[in-house]
This record gives structure tokens, C-alpha cells and sequence, in this order.
């Protein structure tokens, strides 16, 4: 008998999907599902294509905060890419051109450049020389042991782990801090997540255990929060306008300094898969965890 359904309702916490979201490109728009197939690396489309320089190197909206403007959506057997003022650009999905290396954070991996038309795209609308690549599916990029805990936790272009998770109510205690401050409140589109979990209380994520998810198949999906997500200056920029203010990082300063990753900001948990890939997430799927106390 799988340990998910004997006895779900004996953990503390029981919660559901609130909202799902996958991000194609790193570090440009990310699009809202009401369902994703879940993969060893996350979830499926997530993060498989990056933006770099002419040395190979990922950039970011914390460069190139024009990059949030770049909205892509995922059809049967295409991507499509918009932006102010640029003509639509379609990426196939199976495509795959020049091999090549690149850097992300302190790995260099090896990648697909997507070809002169992408690049032309890119540069343009960004102004400055750049290229789209897509992750190898034949290359292994793992998290990091130390926080996985031995667990061989494989993505691809996210900065350090394959799934990232927040819930509602720890957006809805930030905007409360904004508004008490006569601030305008911002959307959880900000913080980049995957998996907004409903049902919780602010910030719960940070405290519990493994995640188990109720799914069509019987063992649901087992997914671990192993770090939390330490915030650089991206949750400051307005995804509808890439105008940036420091009033998001200001307020989080106030109340999210995390003494796990030496006085940082953070907000949200990075997650690791232990079961279930291969199956579908989907909004409003039951999740159930334990906390976990020091």
C-alpha cells in the first residue's frame, strides 16, 4: 500500500495547487497552467531554453530587466515568443542547431544554439548581442548535494533546483506589509514560482517536509523543499511594465533575513523530486506535509 493515501489527513498541514507556472525561457515571462507533466528535472518546459551572451554567458532581468516584456506560449509543436514592438518569433519545440557550450552561474553545460533568426530577435528587442540556446537533454545538471542531502537532483537552465515553491498567503503577508506602508501590492508572478500551494499560512512552505500530492495515480508525487530561495534584486521588477522599485526588496528586508543562508533574503523553497515523475500536476490537486522542527 503507498504511504500517500494511508493516511494524508494525519499530517499537519493539508493544503492543494493553487497556481502552476512554468517559465521556457530563463529569466523571461512565465506562462500560468492549469496542469504540467512533471519530469526529473521539473516541470516539463520549464526553463529548457536561456538567453546569453556572445560569450556564452546567461543573462538575466537582472541585467536586462527588459527580458520580463518577453512573453512565450507553448503550442503543440511551437513556441511562440512576443514582445513590444517585435514581430512574433516561433521557435519549434524539437528544435535543435549548432551544439555549443555555456555558463550558468558556475556550470558550463552543453546546449543547442537556436540559430541567427533567434539571436537577431533577441539582440534587437534587448539591445545588445545575444543568442537563444536550449538546454541538452542529454546533459546531467545536478543540484546541489549539500542541500539535497546525497539526492542526485537533476534540471536544467533554473538557477539550482528543479521545482521552486511559495504559497498564496506568504504573498498575501508581504502585500499587507506593502499597503501598511502605503505601497501598491504586487502579484506572486514576481517571485518566479512554480507551485503556489493554497491553503497555508504565510510562509509554511519554509517549515515543512516532503510534499505529497495527490495525482491520478495512486503513489501522487513526493516533492522535498531542500533550500530556501535566497532573493536577488528580480522580485523588485514589475513583470506588466519591467519598470523596477526598490520597495518589494526594501520590505522583505525587514522580515525575511534568513539566518540558513547567512542573514539573505529569501522567499519560497526550492524542491527536489523524490517520486512521481512522469505524472501530472495540476490546479487544485490536494497536497498534505509534515512540519519539521529542529
Amino acid at each position: 500500500m503507498n504511504d500517500f493515501n494511508t493516511a494524508p489527513a494525519s499530517r499537519d498541514v493539508s493544503a492543494s495547487i493553487g497556481r502552476l507556472f512554468i517559465y521556457p525561457i530563463k529569466s523571461c515571462a512565465g506562462i500560468e497552467v492549469q496542469e504540467a507533466m512533471l519530469l526529473e528535472t521539473g516541470l516539463e518546459w520549464d526553463r529548457a531554453w536561456m538567453v546569453v551572451d556572445g560569450d556564452g554567458e546567461f543573462v538575466t532581468q537582472r541585467e536586462l530587466p527588459r527580458m520580463a516584456l518577453i512573453k512565450p506560449q507553448i503550442k503543440t509543436e511551437e513556441m511562440i515568443l512576443r514582445a513590444p514592438g517585435m514581430l512574433a518569433l516561433y521557435i519549434a519545440l524539437d528544435a535543435a542547431e549548432e551544439p555549443t557550450l555555456v555558463r550558468v552561474w558556475d556550470d558550463e553545460v552543453k546546449a543547442y544554439d537556436m540559430g541567427s533568426v533567434a539571436a537577431q530577435w533577441f539582440s534587437d528587442f534587448l539591445g545588445q548581442p545575444l543568442r537563444l540556446v536550449r538546454f541538452d537533454p542529454e546533459q546531467q545538471r545536478l543540484s546541489s548535494v549539500k542541500w539535497t542531502g546525497g539526492v542526485e537532483a537533476p534540471h536544467q537552465f533554473a538557477d539550482g533546483f528543479p521545482v521552486l515553491v511559495t504559497s498564496e498567503a506568504s504573498v498575501d503577508d508581504l502585500n499587507a506589509r506593502l499597503r501598511a506602508a502605503s505601497l501598491e501590492p504586487v502579484g506572486v508572478e514576481r517571485f518566479r514560482a512554480n507551485v503556489v500551494l493554497a491553503g497555508v499560512e504565510a510562509h509554511d512552505e519554509d517549515r515543512l517536509d516532503v510534499f505529497h500530492v495527490r495525482t491520478d495515480h495512486e503513489d501522487g508525487v513526493k516533492l522535498k523543499p531542500v533550500k530556501p530561495c535566497a532573493r536577488c534584486p528580480i522580485p523588485n521588477i514589475d513583470p506588466a511594465t519591467a519598470n523596477s522599485s526598490p520597495s518589494v526588496g526594501d520590505t522583505l528586508q525587514t522580515y525575511r533575513q534568513d539566518a540558513r543562508m547567512n542573514g539573505a533574503i529569501t522567499f519560497g523553497m526550492n524542491a527536489i523530486l523524490l517520486a512521481g515523475a512522469g505524472q501530472w500536476l495540476r490546479v487544485g490537486q490536494s497536497v498534505s506535509a509534515d512540519f519539521v522542527f529542529d
